[in-house]
């Protein structure tokens, strides 16, 4: 019969390992200070990006998807094709339509208006 060896020599072995460590405590101290505090104290408050409001899938009468994403800054981000490149649309004094060249998308929530360069306007809904 093979008697398997007592664990009491590796506890042994690894109470010593840890008695070789340094135990004196460490002081963090703070680095020199910032060189660009005093300019960012003085610098304008940053505005956040603008958040999106709203965000719909619409089916237009040509049976073509219209995706677009209205923000909380009067634009509105317009894509073709899902996963395709935004083209951003403004309404000018925050009332609609939102204007870019060659497109026009005016209403908003189920049902739209869009124009697309090349295309004439026609009737979406959500």
């Amino acid at each position: 019969m093979h008697k398997s060896p007592s664990p009491a020599p590796f506890a042994l072995a690894a109470l010593v390992a840890l008695a070789a460590c340094n135990n004196k405590p460490q002081t963090i101290t703070a680095g020199p200070d910032d060189p660009q505090a005093a300019q960012l104290k003085d610098a304008k408050p940053v505005a956040p990006p603008p958040m999106i409001q709203a965000s719909h899938t619409y089916r237009c009468a040509d049976n073509s998807l219209v995706y677009v994403d209205f923000y909380t800054n009067n634009t509105a981000a317009v894509r073709t094709q899902k996963g395709g490149t935004p083209t951003t649309l403004t309404a000018e004094g925050g009332k609609p339509p939102y204007k870019a060249t060659g497109y026009s998308l005016s209403g908003s929530g189920t049902k739209v208006s869009f124009q697309a360069p090349g295309k004439k306007a026609q009737s979406c809904d959500a």
